[in-house]
């Protein structure tokens, strides 16, 4: 007897609990039955027509993606559109299609965690705990010991400048090239980061005591009121940010479904690329 994508759910709800999610969110299943037997799991960042229709081609069951298929309400499904081939496609194929946004941002062992350890940061903690944690909660049980919530700060094993904190970055995640705002010679000892499009949280990381923050889609005033307050600000990209997270959400799936006894095949996609290149 298979899994059913219900019972990879019941998994994915530990990795990643969707009560972590933004209330303007949408995770969970985005198209499909729970009741769909799953042989042939897939990872990707995003659920784009050319990534499900490789899912399907090569025999999967179900798509697991970060970045939710439906993010608005439909008020029609056109299948001449993105979401409408990929729905189609779901239907025709019986292909589930399921999203873990920002809760797999939130959880503890995230995609938060992840970048953070991925830069070299150590006694990660979160930047910004949820908001149905009291400040007196936070204050009860330390700011240390919260492991959820958007966002991490983290100490550098050893102090550096920003300049060579970008060119350690880079190396790192294996970027070809990254945006830096704030003097080179910049003393850095604590770094915070966020996932995706951190702008939201700048006031928070100005607070925060942090000497740098890390994310992606960070604007040019993001820049103008770091540098006036004499802090350093990092813009490896969305993409970059998030799309890690398909190798190891794909090595996390396939541990725990390896507990269950069963034989499904996990895939972390390889098709992906950032949408956006310098020229």
């Amino acid at each position: 007897m298979s899994l059913s994508v219900g019972d990879v759910i019941e998994i994915m709800e530990v990795l990643a609990p969707s009560h972590l999610a933004e209330d303007w969110d949408n995770v969970g299943l985005q198209a499909g039955r729970i009741d769909w037997p799953v042989q042939s799991i897939w990872v990707a960042l995003d659920p784009t027509p050319a990534v499900m229709d490789a899912v399907c081609e090569a025999g999967g069951d179900l798509l697991i993606t970060h970045h939710p298929l439906i993010f608005k309400p439909l008020q029609k499904i056109d299948f001449s559109t993105p979401e409408g081939k990929v729905v189609r496609r779901a239907v025709l194929d019986q292909t589930a299609v399921f999203s873990a946004h920002t809760n797999l941002d939130s959880a503890k062992e995230g995609l938060n965690d992840l970048l953070a350890r991925k830069i070299g940061l150590n006694k990660i903690s979160v930047l910004k705990p949820p908001v149905d944690l009291s400040k007196s909660d936070r204050d009860s049980i330390g700011q240390a010991d919260v492991v959820e919530g958007m966002g991490r700060i983290g100490i550098l094993e050893k102090k550096t400048t920003l300049a060579r904190l970008a060119t350690s970055i880079k190396k790192a995640l294996e970027l070809v090239s990254i945006q830096v705002a704030g003097r080179p010679d910049l003393p850095v000892g604590k770094v915070a980061v966020c996932t995706g499009s951190g702008g939201g949280l700048l006031s928070t990381f100005l607070a925060s005591g942090a000497d740098v923050y890390l994310s992606g889609d960070l604007t040019y005033h993001n820049g103008r009121a770091v540098e006036a307050m004499d802090r350093g600000l990092i813009d490896i990209g969305h993409f970059a940010s998030e799309h890690i997270v398909v190798g190891d959400l794909s090595r996390r799936i396939r541990q725990a479904v390896a507990r269950t006894g069963e034989a499904v095949k996990v895939t972390a996609c390889a098709l992906e690329k950032d949408p956006f290149s310098r020229v």
